[in-house]
């Protein structure tokens, strides 16, 4: 009769043991803790800027602290590296992109991190698309008085970017595949010195985030022709998009979302999931940043995911055809 007792109550320790550390669980735990927000950014920009806007709100939802850890430099890989080697539990999440979990696999042969299989999808944060800016002095009014520059004068012309096989670059030699023209692209170590050396003359053009290049445009200094993305952005009505102004399909914006470590708890992604997106619902932090070009927009761990699958191929034909290979 003892030993029959003994199995059982072994039996029922066990059926609570994994009741206490099945996902439900952890899920009603959490958080119990301190949650880290990897931002792979200085201080300062509009990433790091909207991560401590999020990082705020989060954490009167969620009850506990969330603190920003900037971890900058190596395009993006020192912080997603820390993030996928961190503990599945919900206590560290990644402000990921486009860049860190897209471009970085067709420009990293010995990438640090796989980014299908080591995150962990949870929300779309916001989206930016670039603006086509040039030095006022370029005798061009549009983009298709730009294009028809640059094939009378092959070569002459010259783009900036904010280093090779970045966004930027891409996108400037997306726009060269599609429309056939000759430019030379110049890679420099941020948007400053390139924004700079735009404003001097030294290049003619660039594909810029609206954060740093619209109030340039708004004071004369630079002129806008277009914007990248495949709808006009709501915050600049009045820029045309490249694709109605003779470069037909033409689409590259670039997202930024929430990721956590690859097996995370379910429940515990659905919980951050449906906090973030309540936050980013807020008028006032949309129509704050709106007037850039940012839009801020949420999503579900599956429509991440799946933007994130359908993201790949399309940029990996980019980089081939700019002719960047993993190093």
């Amino acid at each position: 009769m003892q030993t029959l007792l003994r199995h059982r109550l072994a039996r029922a320790l066990c059926w609570l043991s994994l009741a206490l550390f099945s996902p439900w669980a952890a899920a009603q735990a959490f958080p119990s803790k301190p949650v880290r927000l990897v931002v792979p950014y200085p201080p300062g920009g509009i990433g790091d800027t909207l991560a401590r806007e999020l990082g705020a709100q989060l954490s009167q939802r969620l009850g506990q602290p969330v603190v920003v850890d900037n971890k900058p430099g190596a395009s993006q890989i020192i912080g997603a590296e820390t993030v996928a080697k961190s503990a599945p539990d919900g206590y560290t999440l990644f402000l990921g992109s486009l860049s860190s979990l897209v471009l970085n696999v067709g420009s990293n042969k010995s990438l640090p991190y796989d980014p299908a299989k080591d995150f962990a999808p949870v929300s779309m944060f916001f989206n930016t698309p670039l603006y086509l800016v040039v030095n006022p002095d370029l005798p061009v009014k549009n983009v298709a008085e730009l294009i028809a520059y640059a094939k009378a004068h092959p070569g002459k012309l010259s783009f900036g970017s904010i280093g090779s096989g970045s966004s930027l670059h891409l996108t400037g030699e997306m726009f060269k595949a599609r429309t056939g023209v000759d430019m030379l692209h110049v890679p420099y170590k941020g948007s400053v010195p390139a924004v700079t050396d735009l404003l001097g003359g030294q290049i003619q053009l660039i594909f810029d985030a609206g954060t740093s290049s619209l109030p340039l445009v708004r004071s004369g200094k630079l002129r806008v022709l277009g914007v990248t993305s495949a709808r006009r952005a709501s915050g600049t009505p009045d820029v045309p998009t490249l694709a109605e102004s003779g470069v037909p399909g033409f689409d590259a914006s670039f997202w930024f979302g929430i990721v956590a470590p690859a097996g995370t708890p379910q429940p515990v992604v659905k919980r951050l999931s449906k906090e973030i997106n309540e936050i980013l619902k807020d008028p006032a932090l949309v129509e704050r940043y709106r007037p850039n070009g940012v839009e801020i927009a949420g999503s579900t761990p599956e429509e991440m995911a799946a933007q994130i699958k359908s993201d790949r191929p399309l940029w990996a034909q980019v980089q081939r055809q700019a002719g960047i290979s993993p190093e």
